[in-house]
């Protein structure tokens, strides 16, 4: 599809469908050891020879801690309705218990409220990866401990800031966490154990419903819920061994994590699969998952093909292909938001992240990032897609605000819509950010001017968008 029948295709939207930008503390904050901060695993896992490709590190990042209101002016300069950004643990709470560090806190006051000044939404996370280093020495995930370390910190942030946050997430991606980090070893902790990845998972989810609880009794209205990464699953060919990976694959995935939250059990032939590798669970905990939450985060990227003989080759489709390697493939989120919709008694859900990393050249002061820019509106389109088809969706958050810390990448990939100057930390709009910032100024005109709806009356929805200009 040309871009520009993207432009003109783009559906409807409901008038408070909330659009924003995304980030993570360690991806952006730098400051790793001011004012009092402790260390996270993620501080440690970066000084393991050969951990990052180009052997870079969090310290210094985008220095968001020294440079965050001009980069919330740069938010507010976007139009969109929200941010979504995590708090660091180890920044508020060093050592993932114990004294709380008040100028960590103080930070993260002056962030939500200078969001809130500005008319945005703030929506916090409070695990995106980053554990104290403390926690992981004694066990980390896999010590059922740390989930009332988590709880105790969640309960703390959400007294302080709960009154002012649009909505707390839990947790972002625990597949990462438990999967990445300790079963492949590629990302922080480096821990190399299926076993302890699985009882890293259940803690995390268990640790999930434990918070919601305590939050909920601090009795704040803040919306609360959990984001996974997720994708649908694909078989190579129709073959039996194929058909039966892609199942296997999609369990270790998706239902993995979706069942214990939305039926109170871990799939059966997953657990079968893993034999004495599944977690230990304890009486109450499933159900202690399972406790009702407001929201969830999907954040999606691309597609899974399966085969059983080996790595799929991801240019076999002929299609394009991001700079992390993942296949460009917008048709996949729809393909998911409406399996969850059917699948499950989902709340309402949001895209809170979604974006591409491709190879940005700053020339004469813009970066002309077309493919970035047709990714996030076929995407979008995408989202109305499954709205269409029933999909209960009210939002929307481009993955990311800024070229950042590509955890094991290092700064070698960049997802901004922000292009970042490593050495000067200037900030200079993409042709993407232009584009959003077009279509967000274009829909909220239209959220003023009412609709004919589908019987002649005025509806709140509005066909977005007409045309919009991209900015090239």
């Amino acid at each position: 599809m040309p871009s520009q029948e993207i432009y003109r295709h783009l559906h409807r939207f409901p008038d408070d469908f909330v659009w924003g930008v995304a980030t993570s503390a360690f991806q952006i904050e730098g400051a790793a050891t001011e004012d009092g901060k402790g260390p996270s695993i993620w501080d440690t896992f970066c000084r393991q020879p050969g951990a990052i490709a180009d052997g870079s590190n969090g310290d210094v990042a985008c220095e968001h801690v020294k440079r965050w209101e001009q980069d919330l002016d740069l938010i507010a300069d976007l139009g969109v309705d929200a941010y979504r950004f995590s708090m660091s643990w180890p920044r508020v709470r060093p050592g993932g218990s114990g004294v709380w560090n008040e100028k960590g806190m103080d930070f993260y006051e002056r962030l939500v409220d200078g969001l809130l000044a500005r008319g945005i939404k703030p929506y916090l996370t409070l695990n995106h990866w980053d554990l104290p280093e403390e926690l992981q020495q004694q066990g980390g995930w896999a010590n059922r401990d740390t989930t009332h370390r988590f709880v105790e910190y969640a309960q703390g942030v959400c007294r302080r800031l709960g009154d002012r946050l649009a909505s707390i997430t839990t947790h972002n991606e625990p597949w990462v966490i438990a999967v990445l980090g300790h079963e492949t070893g590629i990302f922080a902790p480096g821990i190399k154990h299926r076993a302890t990845a699985m009882q890293a998972t259940h803690h995390l989810l268990l640790s999930h419903g434990m918070a919601l609880q305590a939050m909920r009794a601090e009795g704040h209205a803040t919306r609360l819920g959990i984001v996974l990464n997720l994708s649908p699953m694909h078989a190579a060919t129709d073959t039996a061994e194929d058909l039966e990976k892609t199942r296997l694959e999609d369990g270790r995935l998706l239902r993995w994590y979706m069942d214990p939250l939305f039926t109170g059990s871990y799939p059966e032939d997953v657990l079968a699969h893993l034999g004495a590798d599944a977690p230990k669970v304890s009486p109450g905990d499933m159900a202690t998952i399972a406790t009702p939450m407001d929201f969830l985060g999907v954040n999606y990227y691309s597609r899974s093909v399966i085969s059983a003989a080996g790595p799929w080759d991801v240019y076999s489709s002929g299609r394009e292909v991001t700079d992390m390697g993942w296949e460009v493939y917008p048709e996949g989120l729809t393909e998911l938001l409406v399996r969850m919709h059917q699948d499950y008694s989902v709340p309402p859900m949001y895209v809170t992240e979604n974006g591409g990393a491709f190879k940005d050249q700053l020339q004469d002061g813009r970066v002309h990032d077309t493919q970035r820019r047709d990714y996030i509106a076929r995407h979008i389109a995408a989202v109305a897609d499954a709205m269409q088809q029933g999909v209960h969706m009210e939002g929307y958050m481009v993955w990311s605000l800024l070229d950042n810390f590509e955890w094991a990448s290092g700064y070698e990939k960049r997802f901004g819509i922000v292009h970042v100057d490593y050495e000067t930390q200037a900030r200079t709009l993409k042709d993407s950010a232009l584009w959003y910032r077009d279509f967000l100024r274009h829909h909220k005109a239209l959220r003023q001017t009412p609709s004919p709806g589908p019987i002649g009356k005025a509806s709140s929805q509005h066909n977005a968008v007409a045309v919009v200009s991209t900015g090239a």
